[in-house]
């Protein structure tokens, strides 16, 4: 029986927390399915070896969900009302009066002395299982954890739904939609919302809150078409002296919004490797959009069809599968082993994977059949380092069963990447 249900103050699908919601239901229990999130493992194991966890992460990927539903006997605080945010900023000690540990203390960054406090009262007592830490502005966090709460506490970085956690909740899920929509949790919670209405709320929301409390932008005009230029851009190299043209800023200006997309979880920067360590930062990244979904709507497309038409579906298919790789190794709280090779002479490889000193390469080709061309950077990386660094091979395309390629190259789905770095 379908039926209108007043729901309030209840958590949907994937956690996030709904205020008098109207909804049509023919299974309330539907409504109320939680995701679960590869990094509720991570967040436990943290809490359990450090005083304070940090979670951080781009606004809307599910971190206050994810530390409630983790922690749901918690005393939970808020710093996203404005007085409790003055409070803990002015006077942390009343701030904490009436409040027990173990403590969450959401949208931290807006008390940005906050940390040098619970610095001290770490230091008098450094029993783990204190304090859980979130914030989106992840510049603004992390300067005060960085200069406070060094080696008291765990840090999480969080992105939002990956192929593999929407697969375990639901099952098969068409690939093409997750592609065209992204991994924003909001959108699968409430799967009749325009993904297009959302996403212009959601870059409202980001220009308006975090471009202006993280950087004094004169111009959220230039910022916006500095943020659409970078979209247009995924899985290129990054050249600052092209985007300061294009948007007509100077490169300096380029590299300090270049740093806000990063720190605030829009944006991820791959570094070129080399067999020498010192080398790997100093050659220009590839840049890619953290989620697929809000570069193609800066890039105006409303239809997957569209995409499919357009010669930027290569690039896109190459950001889905390096942020699925991305994602794998945040859920587990590690450093980012990731890399991309590319030679003078124009071999390449999207990907490099680095375990146990040695290479996994992942070539990405939006294709269900990808031709034995798809190997020549392989083979060149190979050839280049030798057979002892090189580990296996993956083609991360659009097939639906692996098949093998080469001797030590497998054609594998891209949105089940993850499962081949276990």
């Amino acid at each position: 029986m379908t039926s209108l249900v007043r729901l309030n103050d209840v958590e949907g699908q994937n956690g996030i927390r709904l205020k008098n919601v109207d909804f049509f239901a023919v299974k309330l229990q539907n409504i109320c399915m939680w995701i679960t999130r590869k990094y509720e493992s991570t967040l436990l194991s943290l809490f359990e070896q450090f005083p304070a966890v940090v979670v951080t992460g781009p606004r809307q990927v599910g971190k206050t969900s994810l530390v409630r539903k983790v922690f749901p006997h918690l005393d939970y605080v808020s710093l996203d009302l404005p007085a409790l945010a003055e409070q803990a900023e002015k006077s942390p000690e009343s701030f904490f009066a009436d409040r027990k540990s173990p403590l969450i203390i959401d949208e931290v960054q807006y008390a940005p002395s906050l940390p040098r406090f619970l610095k001290i009262k770490i230091d008098e007592d450094k029993k783990p299982r204190q304090f859980i830490l979130t914030g989106s502005q992840n510049l603004l966090l992390m300067q005060g954890v960085s200069e406070s709460l060094a080696g008291r506490c765990g840090i999480l970085n969080m992105l939002n739904l990956s192929a593999a956690e929407l697969r375990e909740a639901l099952g098969p899920f068409d690939e093409n939609t997750y592609i065209l929509k992204g991994g924003f949790p909001e959108l699968y919670a409430r799967p009749d919302l325009d993904h297009l209405f959302w996403y212009t709320s959601y870059l409202a929301t980001y220009l308006e809150r975090d471009v202006r409390n993280i950087l004094n932008v004169g111009s959220l005009r230039d910022f916006d078409r500095f943020l659409r230029a970078v979209a247009i851009r995924t899985g290129q190299i990054l050249s600052y002296s092209e985007l300061a043209r294009d948007v007509g800023i100077s490169p300096n200006t380029a590299k300090q919004w270049i740093s806000v997309l990063q720190t605030s979880g829009q944006i991820f920067l791959l570094e070129p490797y080399h067999r020498n360590l010192g080398k790997r930062l100093i050659k220009s990244p590839k840049i890619y959009m953290c989620d697929t979904g809000l570069a193609l709507f800066l890039m105006g497309f409303e239809t997957w069809e569209a995409v499919c038409r357009h010669p930027i579906s290569g690039a896109i298919w190459e950001t889905h599968v390096v942020m699925q790789v991305v994602r794998h190794y945040f859920s587990q709280g590690k450093m980012v082993p990731l890399w991309f090779w590319r030679t003078v002479q124009g071999a390449e490889v999207d990907l490099l994977v680095e375990r146990g000193g040695r290479l996994i390469a992942i070539e990405t080709k939006f294709s269900e059949s990808p031709e034995h061309s798809a190997l020549k950077g392989i083979r060149a990386l190979k050839r280049f380092y030798g057979e002892t660094l090189f580990e296996k091979g993956y083609v991360a395309c659009r097939t639906r069963l692996p098949f093998p390629l080469d001797e030590d190259v497998e054609a594998v789905a891209g949105s089940h990447i993850d499962q081949y770095l276990e």
